[in-house]
């Protein structure tokens, strides 16, 4: 696994962070909006939000005075690549061993 990957990993780590981008992923939200779903400051929702961000997750738009957080899809391509990696293991380990048993059976 290279070394781009682990902001996005570190982000995802957290089920708070993991629950912010299920709400994003329904709509664009401001830090007020955000904050108002958790029993948490505005500051500590501004930290998963910053995380979140430098992991590639979501991407943030000044618009006047807010900033707009909004889901950045092409943000989740490390992590679809590190399962794209074991499902390939996992099918090769898979179709040896289905080998195997038919080898077996017959």
């Amino acid at each position: 696994m290279n070394m781009p990957s682990q902001p996005t990993f570190r982000a995802l780590a957290d089920p708070t962070r993991r629950d912010i981008l299920k709400m994003l992923a329904a709509q664009d939200m401001t830090i007020a909006d955000v904050s108002g779903h958790f029993d948490m400051t505005r500051a500590a929702v501004k930290k998963h939000l910053t995380v979140l961000s430098d992991g590639g997750l979501i991407t943030v738009e000044a618009r006047g005075r807010e900033r707009i957080n909004s889901i950045n899809p092409q943000g989740f391509a490390p992590v679809l690549s590190w399962f794209e990696y074991f499902d390939g293991f996992w099918d090769d380990r898979l179709s040896a061993l289905k080998s195997a048993i038919e080898k077996d059976n017959t």
